[in-house]
């Protein structure tokens, strides 16, 4: 399966209203047409639970036939599918380190819903040939890392009994952070492939971001700056600062970018499975020229390792590829990261 050069669908069926208007208008058969005509070989689909499963546990017919719509949509196009569940009943990485919301490792119940999705998603489309399953997208906390690995192991033997074929792709804990690929455990079956999302310099790539009041009023920055300077203004992220503060690279850019990925690189050649990178992108506030700057080093090094990547994301929530403040340099950007 060719996962080489993706983009995700964020905001489509996860992290949205969830009303049949948005499903309506959000995303068509022509947006799935221009993704091809640019040049990307597969798209990444995030879905919350909600699309397919009630509060009952019981699946939504409606939004089954919605995915179904999708995975054969993209076989039109002639481009693979990645089924990412991104939030789940008792999962959400928005409430990071809140374990009394992310509960879903420590209550059976919860776990039993999460493994009928994928067994029921399994069923479904478990013969696809270009469609790939992603666990879950994101778990945070360091208390869940062992639960995460239980959790991996059963849903795995879940979907390997319906679909032995099917690549599945999951990630580390700490928002899928490239060198926590190391706490997992060996892969129990074959088709795995490990994922990380990339979003370093985070002081940089999110910088104005709303939802991180460190840093939602700074100046504008630029990349590549000094590392001292880059040192200076992330100490106030704490650990979302840490790449940024720990690192012995001297240099901003190309050298920081590999190195921040070292230890995703030894954690998949032990476990004998491929690297993908699922998320990486700019958000909307950052100046555009450094934006390109910043995706032609992270695609340069991305390459140099064979790591395919999807970047985030193709539509609005502050990352959209086709939205406005891209405009001037959107065909550079898509030259970049199909090339």
């Amino acid at each position: 399966m060719q996962l080489k050069k993706g983009i995700n669908l964020g905001g489509f069926l996860s992290q949205c209203s969830h009303e049949q208007s948005h499903y309506d208008t959000f995303f068509d058969a022509s947006d799935m047409q221009q993704i091809r005509q640019w040049g990307f070989d597969h798209v990444r689909l995030p879905f919350d639970y909600n699309v397919v499963q009630d509060e009952d546990g019981a699946p939504i017919e409606a939004g089954y036939a919605r995915l179904a719509a999708l995975v054969a949509m993209a076989s039109e196009n002639q481009m693979n599918i990645i089924l990412d569940l991104h939030k789940v009943g008792g999962y959400d990485f928005n409430f990071a380190g809140d374990l009394s919301k992310n509960n879903l490792f420590a209550d059976e119940t919860l776990i039993e819903r999460f493994l009928s999705i994928w067994t029921e998603i399994a069923q479904r489309f478990g013969t696809e040939p270009h469609v790939a399953f992603e666990l879950l997208n994101e778990v945070v906390e360091t208390e869940n890392a062992d639960g995460w690995n239980a959790l991996i192991e059963r849903a795995i033997t879940e979907i390997r009994a319906i679909a032995p074929l099917t690549p599945i792709i999951y990630g580390g804990i700490k928002w899928n952070s490239a060198d926590t690929l190391k706490l997992l455990n060996p892969p129990i079956s074959g088709g795995i492939i490990y994922t990380f999302h990339f979003y370093e310099p985070l002081l940089f790539t999110h910088q104005k971001a709303f939802w991180v009041p460190e840093i939602k009023d700074v100046e504008p920055i630029s990349y590549p700056d000094s590392m001292a300077a880059y040192k200076a203004k992330s100490e106030v992220l704490g650990i979302k600062g840490d790449a940024v503060m720990t690192t012995q690279v001297e240099t901003m850019g190309k050298p920081f970018i590999d190195d921040m990925i070292r230890g995703a690189l030894a954690a998949a050649e032990a476990a004998g499975v491929p690297l993908y990178c699922g998320e990486f992108g700019v958000i909307d506030q950052a100046p555009v020229e450094d934006t390109v700057r910043w995706f032609a080093d992270v695609i340069d090094v991305l390459k140099s390792h064979q790591i395919g990547h999807a970047v985030w994301t193709y539509k609005e929530k502050d990352f959209g590829i086709i939205d406005p403040h891209y405009a001037s340099v959107r065909d550079e950007i898509i030259s970049i990261l199909t090339e």
